[in-house]
């Protein structure tokens, strides 16, 4: 069961290449190192990064809205701190916790979407000019399409039309390029996060960090289920109760992931099976990361970074 968790995150990964097990890099930008052009275009982007090519994807939805008549309120941002990636491994016991497994950050999220501005704004449009806004924003449900089939068989596709589209087109460059990349990228978990789960010095870390979650007073196999236990089933307790136990087990699970390494250990087996990726997954993967890093040169011409 924990394994399909893993392949379901994988498919909406944002990280470049790699760390579906483990995570983003942290915020803070790699430190130079003494590599080629290539080398340093092909890393992954950190979460910071990341997230300035989607406040200047709004940004620039924005502006263009504001071209063709229309208001359009940026999406509301959480801090950098907030918005950071867990990966399946996670094992910063500061952020565990301040944070637990990140609940009342779902929560804050999930509270500015329902309040979305631009809903609110396009419900007090009148019928002709709420069709307007939505040709505006992305052509509606006439837009043009793209699509891509999946090297499992199965087809994808999206709306390319309006605002969106344009926002999309000015950061990546070439729009069909990044969507089958970034598509075909996404469905590479299926081919090695398997082997990663299986993989023996995996396991064997693994099962070091429940032994330490156990003597810490929680019984769980993986990371996995003492997430759900938290977050799905609020670990039996009351509401009011809820978070500070959802915390406490957090805590217990990243003090464990670190004393045991399985970050590390989890990021270098991952590592290893990504690497052993070939045809239409490496060359996607590898686009994908190119593109990703033309559209972050684009944003820092427009964004600053989150703070």
């Amino acid at each position: 069961m924990w394994r399909m968790r893993m392949l379901t995150a994988a498919s909406t990964a944002l990280a470049a290449a790699v760390l579906v097990v483990t995570g983003c890099t942290d915020g803070k930008a790699p430190q130079k190192q003494r590599v080629s052009a290539t080398a340093e275009r092909m890393r992954p982007l950190t979460d910071a990064e990341t997230l300035r090519i989607a406040d200047a994807q709004q940004r620039l939805i924005g502006r263009c809205m504001a071209g063709k008549g229309f208001e359009y309120w940026e999406a509301e941002r959480l801090s950098l701190r907030e918005s950071r990636t867990l990966g399946y491994v996670a094992d910063d016991v500061e952020w565990a916790r301040e944070y637990g497994y990140g609940s009342r950050i779902h929560a804050k999220a999930d509270m500015a979407r329902k309040n979305n501005r631009n809903a609110a704004y396009r419900a007090t449009l009148p019928s002709e000019r709420r069709t307007a806004y939505d040709l505006a924003l992305d052509e509606g449900p006439g837009a043009p399409r793209m699509s891509v089939r999946l090297p499992s068989g199965g087809v994808v596709g999206k709306r390319v039309g309006g605002c969106v589209a344009d926002s999309e087109k000015q950061l990546y460059g070439d729009l069909e390029a990044w969507f089958r990349a970034d598509k075909i990228a996404g469905s590479a978990g299926r081919l090695y996060i398997p082997k990663v789960l299986a993989d023996k010095e995996f396991t064997a870390g693994l099962a070091a960090w429940s032994r330490c979650l156990r003597r810490a007073g929680h019984t769980y196999a993986n990371p996995g289920d003492a997430r759900d236990a938290a977050l799905l089933n609020k670990l039996g307790t009351a509401p009011g109760k809820a978070f500070e136990a959802e915390r406490a087990l957090a805590v217990a699970d990243a003090t464990c992931a670190r004393s045991v390494k399985l970050r590390s250990i989890g990021q270098e087996r991952e590592k290893h099976y990504v690497n052993q990726l070939d045809g239409v997954h490496r060359e996607a993967l590898d686009t994908r990361a190119r593109l990703q890093h033309r559209a972050l040169e684009v944003a820092k011409e427009i964004v600053g970074p989150r703070a």
